[in-house]
């Protein structure tokens, strides 16, 4: 008998996780729960449960696995910078160890930290940052884009394997950029030839 692992559950799972997003795709803008303001980033826990932050109504919507329906799960009460509100929440991650929501409050300039279960506020563990993208590694280690300090152009999408390795998107220049364990200085592994429509050529690294 074959050896269930999670990569096997993942693409076992991919037309449920795909449905689950073109509900997500197909909502109009409205302060509705099931309706989205510009949804930005999108992430999915181990249980193919889908998360997507919602910028302009400040609120993280999560999506069950096979739903056409959505719920807020984190913000949700008008912009603001109280612990119970967000400004522009453009990406997120769950930290499965402390069963919570890592979120970029984007506009906030700030990381926060958002209970999975039955959360009404967060909390800030990252100051002055401006916040485009994140990661965790296997060791629990985050990895935070700053869309202002980082020496890229637009970074967003951010991934960091078991070795300590870091893939960033450098959006603007049309890249991906890699930096291994401890270095000070990345590489180009991807594009880097401006945007185009040829095989080297990727048009807006975003994700």
């Amino acid at each position: 008998m074959k050896e269930r692992t999670a990569e096997t559950d993942l693409f076992t799972n991919l037309p449920t996780i795909a449905s689950t997003i073109w509900a997500v795709i197909k909502a109009d803008r409205s302060e509705d729960d099931n309706k989205l303001a510009v949804p930005c980033g999108l992430y999915v826990d181990d249980d193919q449960t889908v998360y997507v932050a919602d910028l302009f109504n400040y609120r993280i919507i999560e999506w069950k696995s096979g739903a056409t329906n959505g719920q807020v799960v984190a913000g949700g009460n008008g912009q603001g910078s109280w612990p119970h509100q967000l400004s522009q929440p453009c990406n997120g991650i769950v930290d499965k160890e402390k069963d919570s929501h890592i979120l970029c409050d984007y506009s906030n300039a700030r990381v926060v930290r958002w209970p999975v279960r039955n959360g009404t506020s967060g909390e800030t563990i990252i100051s002055d940052v401006n916040c485009i993208g994140l990661t965790m590694d296997e060791n629990g280690s985050l990895y935070v884009v700053d869309n202002v300090k980082d020496e890229l152009s637009h970074p967003r999408g951010v991934v960091a394997d078991q070795l300590g390795t870091v893939d960033v998107t450098d959006g603007g220049n049309a890249r991906i950029m890699r930096w291994p364990k401890g270095a000070t200085q990345g590489s180009v592994i991807a594009g880097g030839n401006g945007e185009g429509e040829q095989s080297n050529q990727p048009n807006w690294s975003a994700g």
